[in-house]
């Protein structure tokens, strides 16, 4: 899909692996200047820089900032407007730990909600404002099915993931009214992935693994058909491609959506 953004800067927070740097490549593929950031060395620096310029991105630069700390969070937003206006802003920077209410510690817990929601909170809040002065502004937040159904032993996840459903919504909602459908106008949206192929969900594939020996895939099989009807994973450059057409003026009255790629999870 042709979708000229050209020029435009996209930040995308924990752009470095996954679906991150999957959805940063499919930005880079439509001209974008992207914003990467994440934790990463030097060496993983240079490999996603890499990825992004061989993609088409019209410049790269990377941009430190913890999502666990607000005043970071407000540098790099600012950081990032010096380079230039930020036009799109995914919120896609996550952490993940499988543990029982029984056995939760107070540090996973604030952890988790610090970096999956009260992250996102803050990018928005620093980040919508000038959008709306430009007429054009878009924020992606890579949610997750466990935004729409719960599943055990996940509540911090799955509560951060639920307020970063609703955040979105309220975002939406302000700022609907902002700018037309000429300059495209500013809109909020989540993207809630199902079983994707990515370094998060690795560590419960080889828990499932340990019934077949070992064996990673037999263990990767048990864990997607067990939620997702489809029985396939999906490849993180379909969650890029999603969010290349929300970046597109024509989807300038779509905001406020909550749009799963789960191969029928949440439908049942």
């Amino acid at each position: 899909m042709k979708n000229d953004l050209n020029g435009r800067i996209a930040l995308v927070t924990g752009s470095v692996q996954g679906i991150g740097l999957a959805v940063a490549q499919s930005l880079a593929e439509q001209g974008a200047r992207i914003a990467l950031h994440g934790l990463a060395d030097v060496a993983q620096i240079a490999q996603a820089t890499t990825v992004m310029q061989e993609a088409g991105a019209s410049d790269v630069r990377f941009f430190e900032g913890d999502m666990r700390d607000p005043d970071a969070i407000e540098a790099l937003i600012d950081a990032v407007d010096a380079w230039g206006p930020l036009d799109i802003l995914v919120n896609n920077a996550g952490i993940q730990k499988t543990v029982s209410l029984k056995d939760l510690t107070r540090d996973t817990w604030d952890a988790i909600i610090a970096v999956n929601l009260s992250g996102a909170l803050h990018t928005m809040r620093h980040a919508l404002p000038k959008m709306a002065e430009r007429g054009y502004g878009r924020v992606i937040n890579i949610a997750s099915v466990h935004g729409l159904v719960a599943s055990k032993d996940k509540a911090p996840y799955v509560a951060a993931k639920f307020g970063l459903v609703g955040l979105s919504k309220v975002a939406a909602l302000e700022y609907a009214h902002v700018g037309s459908k000429e300059s495209g106008g500013v809109t909020v949206n989540c993207i809630c992935p199902g079983w994707t192929d990515t370094p998060l969900i690795e560590p419960q594939i080889m828990a499932r693994a340990e019934k077949y020996g070992g064996d990673r895939e037999a263990g990767k099989a048990e864990l997607v058909a067990e939620k997702q009807p489809s029985t396939r994973t999906a490849d993180p450059s379909e969650i890029g491609a999603l969010a290349v057409w929300l970046c597109a003026p024509i989807a300038h009255n779509v905001t406020g959506t909550s749009i799963p790629i789960d191969g029928g999870w949440t439908a049942q």
